[in-house]
């Protein structure tokens, strides 16, 4: 019987696990959607929940709070400006846990976690690095083609 045992060990001593949550918080609210093992994502599904609350009060109380948990500073200006405003009038529920599949080594299951509302964002994310390589495929080409003319100009001298 599981009575009075809240919470997730995740196999990990506590200050361990602190530190891989405090991670894991920070990454979802900097990337909006990182992918991890189902049972660290139920993990830490309180706690970005918890920091989206704190965002959402956006007193300085609260900012220190978010501060003392969260490791870089980046996040936290991230948490109060753009992620915590896009759910003002939702009462909780800001996550999404989606399996996708198994870790290839030990069979871990996986899942991605994901903010809701996030995927216009995302998709804006996808674009630009689609951009981003196609930009570099045109210039290896261009580098190409000269390489080949220079070798051609060469071989007629």
């Amino acid at each position: 019987m599981r009575h009075r045992n809240a919470g997730f060990k995740l196999g990990r001593k506590t200050d361990h696990r602190r530190a891989l949550l405090r991670n894991l918080t920070t990454s979802v609210i900097l990337e909006d959607r990182i992918e991890t093992t189902v049972a660290k994502a139920k993990a830490v599904r309180p706690l970005v929940e918890k920091m989206i609350t704190l965002g959402k009060k956006g007193d300085l109380h609260s900012r220190r709070q978010a501060l003392a948990f969260l490791t870089t500073d980046e996040s936290v200006t991230r948490l109060f400006e753009t992620v915590a405003p896009r759910y003002g009038d939702r009462q909780g529920g800001y996550l999404r846990i989606v399996k996708t599949g198994f870790q290839k080594g030990d069979g871990a299951e996986k899942a991605f976690v994901e903010l809701l509302g996030a995927e216009k964002q995302l998709d804006e994310k996808r674009q630009k690095r689609a951009e981003v390589k196609a930009k570099k495929r045109e210039a290896l080409e261009k580098e190409l083609e000269a390489q080949k003319q220079q070798e051609g100009g060469e071989e007629a001298a």
